[in-house]
Parts: structure tokens; sequence; C-alpha cells
């Protein structure tokens, strides 16, 4: 991943920690967060399978401009 990529998951990871997010969607979030790193997923990808975690994850995502 490019150093961007890299500091927009850090920065993705931080902000969904100060989501009021059940504990189950974070822990959900942040394993697939890890899958994705390890394995160079695109973002847009990465994008639609937290967005079906929660809505929430959609708002944080538009409010980054990520989308």
């Amino acid at each position: 991943m490019s150093e961007e990529k890299d500091k927009k998951v850090e920065e993705i990871k931080d902000r969904l920690q100060n989501l009021d997010l059940e504990e189950k969607e974070l822990s959900d979030s942040f394993e697939r967060i890890k899958e994705w790193y390890a394995e160079d997923k695109s973002f847009g990808i990465l994008y639609q399978e937290l967005a079906q975690i929660s809505p929430k994850i959609e708002a944080l995502f538009a409010e980054l401009g990520l989308i």
C-alpha cells in the first residue's frame, strides 16, 4: 500500500474508535481492515464492506471526503 493509503487506513481506524458503534461492529471493522490491508484490496471494496456493517461508517467516509 502506498504511504497515502496507509495514512487513510490509520485515520479510518482512529475515527472508527470515536463512533458510537457496538463492540461487535468495531471488532468486525478492525478485523476486516487488517485482512484487506494484508491483501491490499482496493478502496472501493473496503468502503462497500464497511458500509454494510453500519450506516455510521458510511457517514464517516463522507465526512472524510472519501465518497
